[in-house]
C-alpha cells in the first residue's frame, strides 16, 4: 500500500501541495490522449467487479437458502456467510501485495494503485461485499480503475507525476462507471483535491476525458445503444414539488444528527481497528468482526427488522427502508446498521464508506417521514446529503449524489439537502476541534 494514507481533502498524489502541475505542451496532450485510451476499459473494468460482485451476492444470499428449501437465509447463513467472507479478507491480505487496498477507516483514498495490489483489491472486495460486510464498492473501484492506468503507465514511459494523472484517469473512469457519469466523478475527485486549489484541474482534466469517454459503454455510441445503463436513482419517489421552512429545519436537523451519529461510528471503528495490534491479530480481529455483524443481523430479525437491511452497503434496501411504517423498526436498523457499520470499518474488511452513510443518513429522515408526514423524495435528500457529507466532509459531492438519488422531480428538495450538508460538515469539524487536546501553556525558562 502506499506508506501514507490519504483522507479526503489531501492532493492527489503527484501534485505536491504549493507547486503547479509541470506537465505542458505536447507532454499533456498525450496524457489526455492516453486518458482517454483507458477510459472504455476502465468502465468495463468496474462493470465487471460490480457485476462479480452482485452475482455472486445473489448465489450466497437467494440461491443458496433456495436451494435449502428456505424462502430467506437461515440463522447460519447470515452468521456463517460474513465469517467465511473474513477467511477470504485474511487470504487475500496475507497472501497477495497490497494488503488488499486501503484501509476504509482512513475514508476514500485517491493515491494512485500499483497494478501488483489489483488481484489482492479485487478478492479482499469481494469477500467483504458479497459476503455482508457494511461497506460500499466505491474505495475498491478507486483503486482498481488506478491500477489498470498504472499498468498503461510502464508502455507510455511516463514521469512519477504522470504516472498519477493516468492513474487517476483510471480512477475516473471506475468511478463514473458506478455513479452514474462522468459529472459527479469529476465533482468527487476535484473536491477531494481542493486543497490545492485551480492547480488540481489540469491534474484531473486526463481523467474526465477517460469518464467520458468510458461512458460511452453505457450511453451507446451511433447506432449501438450501450449496455444496461447504471442508476443511483430511488425508484418510485414521489415529485417534490416546492419547499416549506419545516422542511429546511428538518434538513438542518438530520445533518447535525447524522454528523453526531456517524462521527460516534467512526471512533469506534477506530476503536476496532486498534483491537488488531493489541490483542486480535489480523485473523482474530476479522473473524471476531464478521461474527459480531451476522449476530447483529439476527438480533434486528428477532427485533422485526429485515437482516438484509443490516448487512451489505444499504442501496439496495434504501426503497424497503422508506416504505417502513414503524418507527421502532427504523430505530432497530439505525442501531444495528451503524454498530454493523463501524465494525466493517474497523475489523480489517475492504470496502467504502459512503453508501452504509447514506443508508444511516436516510434512516434519520425517514422518521420524519413517519413522524411529521414528509415527502420521501425529501428524506432521501436530506439524507443522503447529510450521511455523505458526515462520513467524507465532501459537501458539494454530496449534494450532487442526492440530486442523483432524487432524479428531476426532487429538484426542489435540493435546497433542504443544502442546508442538510453544510449542518453536517459545520457539526462534524465542530465535534473534531471540541475534541482535539488544548495546547500546553509555554511557561518561561
Amino acid at each position: 500500500m502506499a506508506s501514507r494514507e490519504q483522507a479526503p481533502g489531501d492532493a492527489p498524489a503527484g501534485a505536491a501541495e504549493g507547486t503547479s502541475p509541470q506537465i505542458t505542451g505536447r507532454a499533456y496532450l498525450r496524457l489526455i490522449l492516453l486518458g482517454a485510451a483507458i477510459g472504455i476499459p476502465a468502465s468495463l473494468l468496474a462493470v465487471g467487479f460490480l457485476a462479480a460482485v452482485h452475482e455472486l451476492e445473489d448465489v450466497l444470499w437467494h440461491d443458496l437458502p433456495d436451494a435449502l428449501g428456505r424462502k430467506s437465509p437461515p440463522w447460519y447463513l447470515t452468521l456463517g456467510l460474513p465469517v467465511i467472507g473474513a477467511l477470504i479478507v485474511v487470504l487475500a491480505r496475507r497472501s497477495l501485495p497490497g494488503d488488499g487496498g486501503h484501509n476504509p477507516v482512513e475514508g476514500l483514498n485517491p493515491t494512485p494503485t500499483p497494478a501488483a495490489y489489483a488481484p489482492g483489491v479485487a478478492l479482499a472486495a469481494l469477500g467483504s461485499l458479497s459476503f455482508g460486510a457494511v461497506l460500499g464498492p466505491e474505495a475498491p473501484l478507486i483503486a482498481l480503475g488506478s491500477a489498470l492506468g498504472m499498468v498503461v503507465a510502464p508502455w507510455a514511459k511516463l514521469g512519477q507525476q504522470e504516472k498519477a494523472v493516468l492513474g487517476t484517469a483510471g480512477s475516473f473512469a471506475a468511478i463514473a462507471a458506478l455513479f452514474g457519469g462522468p459529472i459527479p466523478a469529476g465533482v468527487l475527485l476535484i473536491e477531494a483535491g481542493v486543497g490545492i486549489g485551480a492547480r488540481v484541474i489540469p491534474l484531473l482534466l486526463p481523467g474526465l476525458v477517460a469518464a467520458a469517454l468510458g461512458y460511452l459503454i453505457f450511453t451507446g455510441f451511433g447506432d449501438w445503444g450501450g449496455v444496461s445503463e447504471t442508476t443511483l436513482a430511488v425508484p418510485n419517489l414521489p415529485e417534490y414539488d416546492g419547499t416549506s421552512v419545516p422542511d429546511l429545519l428538518i434538513g438542518v436537523a438530520v445533518g447535525v444528527l447524522a454528523a453526531i451519529i456517524i462521527g460516534a461510528i467512526h471512533r469506534l471503528a477506530r476503536n476496532v481497528d486498534g483491537l488488531e495490534g493489541r490483542r486480535l491479530g489480523l485473523a482474530g480481529l476479522l473473524l471476531a468482526g464478521a461474527a459480531a455483524v451476522g449476530a447483529l443481523a439476527l438480533v434486528a430479525d428477532g427485533l422485526g427488522a429485515d437482516p438484509q437491511d443490516v448487512l451489505f452497503s444499504g442501496q439496495q434496501s434504501l426503497p424497503s427502508l422508506l416504505a417502513e411504517g414503524s418507527a421502532g423498526i427504523v430505530l432497530v436498523l439505525l442501531a444495528a446498521k451503524g454498530l454493523a457499520y463501524a465494525i466493517s470499518l474497523g475489523a480489517g474488511f475492504r470496502g467504502g464508506p459512503v453508501f452504509p452513510a447514506i443508508f444511516l443518513g436516510v434512516a434519520l429522515a425517514t422518521l420524519a417521514v413517519i413522524a411529521f408526514d414528509v415527502s420521501t423524495t425529501l428524506a432521501v435528500a436530506v439524507g443522503t446529503a447529510a450521511g455523505m457529507a458526515a462520513a467524507t466532509k465532501l459537501v458539494f459531492s454530496s449534494l450532487v449524489i442526492a440530486a442523483l438519488l432524487v432524479g428531476s422531480g426532487g429538484a426542489d428538495a435540493v435546497p433542504a439537502a443544502v442546508l442538510a450538508a453544510v449542518a453536517a460538515w459545520i457539526t462534524v469539524n465542530a465535534i473534531e476541534r471540541a475534541r482535539q487536546p488544548e495546547p500546553l501553556p509555554v511557561t518561561g525558562s
